[in-house]
C-alpha cells in the first residue's frame, strides 16, 4: 500500500507541473502508464480449488488472495488509433506467494501482453471530460515459476480520472484465460499514474498544431489557436485594429467619442462630430470643421476659412461680388450705384454740347468745363459703361465723315482719361458720321450743331 500511496503523490506533483491540455488521442498519441499490480488466481473458474474459488467469488479480498510486489511493477506503452481506439503493450513482474488460498513459494511472475483499448469517454460526457472508463481485449504470454510459459486470452476493464489533460489515474482488471486446464487462469489489477503525450504545439498557446490555424502565432481556442491581441472577441486577422479593442461594427477598431465614425476613420476621434466633417465638431454646420472656422458660431464658406463674408456698404451684395464695396449699390449693378435720372439730364445736356469746328477733331476750349463735369461722373459711377459718339455734318464724303467723327470721340476720351481717377475701360467709341443730325445741314448754325461728340449711358 505504500507504493500506491507513492504513486498518487507523484501523480499530485505531476498535476501541478503540467497546464497543458489533451487527453491520449490525435493531438497527444502516445501513452505511458506506470504502476503496482496484483495478481489473483482465486475469482475465476471453481476447477481447481483451493487455487480458484469461482468467477468473481472474493474478487476484492486483498488480504487472502492477491500477490503484490511492492514497487513499480508494470509499464504500459501505447498509441492511439482513432475514434476512441488505442494499441498497447504492457510488461508486468510479480512473487506469488499464494495461489487462492493454498500458499505459494514466491514463483517469479512474468507477463507480456497486448490491447486494444477503446475509451467511453467522449460517449459519456461528449468530447473530453475527467470520466475516462474503457474496455480492453487482447492476449499475451505469461511465466509462473517453473511452468512453461503460456498464452492467455485477456480481456479488460478499467477507469481513468483525468486529472489534468495530459496525466491521469488508471484503474484496471484483467481477466486472464489460460486454455489448457493445468495452466493458471486469473486475474490481474493494475493501480498506475498515466501520461499522454506527442502532440506538437509550435506556439506554445495550448492548441496543437494539428487544430491551430495559426500554429507559428499564440492565439485563443475560440479562434482555433489564431490570435486575438486586443482581446474584443475580433481575431487579428479580420480585426482593422488589432491592438486596440473595438466594435464589431466597426470591424474591431472603437469609436471614443461615440459619433458612430471608427477613430481609424475620425479625424477627432476623441470630440463627437458628423461624417461631413470626418468625424469633427463643426458648431455651426457650415461644413467646415471647429479647429479650422475662424467664425465657429457663425455659418461662412470653407473659401472664407468659415466665416460668412462682409457686405461693409450693406446693399445685399457681399463685399467678394461688390465692385463698390464701400458704397451702396444694386444687385443689378454689382453693387454699385446705378446712375440716376440726373445723372442722365446730364449727360443728355452738357454732354451733348462738345462741340467742333469744320473738318476739326481738336475741342474747343468752351467745352473743358463741361468736360471736366461728365469726368466726374465718370468716376462717381465706376461700374457705369459709357458710350462716347461722335458726329459729323454732311460736308465731304460719308467715309470721310465716319473716320472724322471716330477721331472727335477718340479726343473726348484722351480727355476725359486724362483726369485723374477715370478708367479708360469705361469708355467705348462710336463713329457716327453724318448719319444721324440733330439739326438741318442746310445753315452754318445747324451744320455747327451736327459737328458734335456726346456721351450716353450703355
Amino acid at each position: 500500500m505504500k507504493t500506491l500511496t507513492k504513486l498518487f503523490l507523484f501523480a499530485a506533483f505531476a498535476l501541478a507541473s503540467l497546464s497543458t491540455a489533451n487527453a491520449q488521442d490525435k493531438n497527444n498519441p502516445w501513452g505511458v502508464r506506470i504502476g503496482v499490480n496484483a495478481v489473483d488466481t482465486y475469482p475465476v473458474s471453481p476447477d481447481n480449488r483451493p487455487f480458484t474459488g469461482g468467477f468473481i467469488n472474493e474478487f476484492f479480498n486483498q488480504r487472502d488472495h492477491w500477490n503484490i510486489l511492492p514497487s513499480v511493477s508494470t509499464l504500459y506503452v501505447g498509441r492511439y488509433i482513432g475514434s476512441g481506439f488505442a494499441l498497447g503493450v504492457q510488461g508486468s513482474i510479480n512473487k506469488i506467494d499464494k495461489l487462492g488460498d493454498a500458499p505459494a513459494d514466491d514463483l517469479a511472475y512474468y507477463a507480456i501482453d497486448g490491447m486494444f483499448s477503446y475509451s467511453l469517454r467522449d460517449l459519456i460526457n461528449g468530447e473530453g471530460g475527467w470520466f475516462d472508463p474503457y474496455l480492453g481485449a487482447g492476449g499475451g504470454y505469461v511465466f509462473v515459476g517453473d511452468m512453461p510459459s503460456h498464452g492467455t486470452a485477456n480481456g479488460t476493464l478499467g477507469i481513468k480520472f483525468w486529472l489534468s489533460d495530459n496525466i491521469n489515474l488508471d484503474f484496471s482488471s484483467t481477466y486472464k484465460h489460460a486454455f489448457e486446464d493445468h495452466y493458471t487462469k486469473h486475474m490481474q489489477h493494475v493501480v498506475g499514474v498515466g501520461f499522454v503525450f506527442g502532440g506538437t504545439d509550435t506556439d506554445g498557446d495550448g492548441i496543437y498544431d494539428k487544430d491551430d490555424e495559426c500554429p507559428e502565432t499564440p492565439g485563443v481556442a475560440e479562434f482555433n489557436g489564431c490570435p486575438d491581441t486586443d482581446g474584443d472577441g475580433i481575431k487579428d486577422s479580420e480585426d482593422a485594429c488589432p491592438e486596440v479593442a473595438g466594435l464589431p461594427e466597426f470591424n474591431g477598431c472603437p469609436d471614443t467619442d461615440g459619433d458612430g465614425i471608427a477613430d481609424n476613420e475620425d479625424a477627432c476621434p476623441e470630440v463627437a462630430g458628423p461624417a461631413a466633417t470626418n468625424g469633427c465638431p463643426d458648431a455651426d454646420g457650415d461644413g467646415v470643421n471647429d479647429s479650422e472656422d475662424e467664425c465657429p458660431n457663425e455659418a461662412g464658406p470653407a473659401a472664407n476659412n468659415g466665416c460668412p463674408y462682409a457686405d461693409r456698404d450693406g446693399d445685399g451684395v457681399l463685399d467678394k461680388d461688390d465692385k463698390c464695396p464701400d458704397v451702396a449699390g444694386t444687385a443689378a449693378n454689382d453693387g454699385c450705384p446705378g446712375v440716376d435720372a440726373s445723372v442722365l439730364e446730364t449727360l443728355n445736356g452738357e454732354a451733348g454740347r462738345i462741340l467742333f469746328d469744320t473738318d476739326k477733331a481738336t475741342i474747343r476750349t468752351s467745352s473743358y468745363e463741361t468736360l471736366d463735369r461728365i469726368a466726374e461722373i465718370v468716376k462717381q459711377y465706376p461700374n457705369a459703361q459709357f458710350e462716347v459718339e461722335g458726329h459729323a455734318d454732311s460736308r465731304a464724303s460719308n467715309a470721310y465723315n465716319m473716320d472724322l467723327s471716330e477721331r472727335r470721340a477718340q479726343s473726348v476720351v484722351d480727355y476725359l482719361t486724362s483726369k485723374e481717377g477715370v478708367n479708360g475701360s469705361q469708355l467705348s467709341i462710336k463713329a457716327y458720321g453724318e448719319e444721324q443730325p440733330i439739326a438741318p445741314n442746310t445753315t452754318a448754325a445747324g451744320m455747327q450743331l451736327n459737328r458734335r461728340v456726346k456721351l450716353t449711358l450703355k
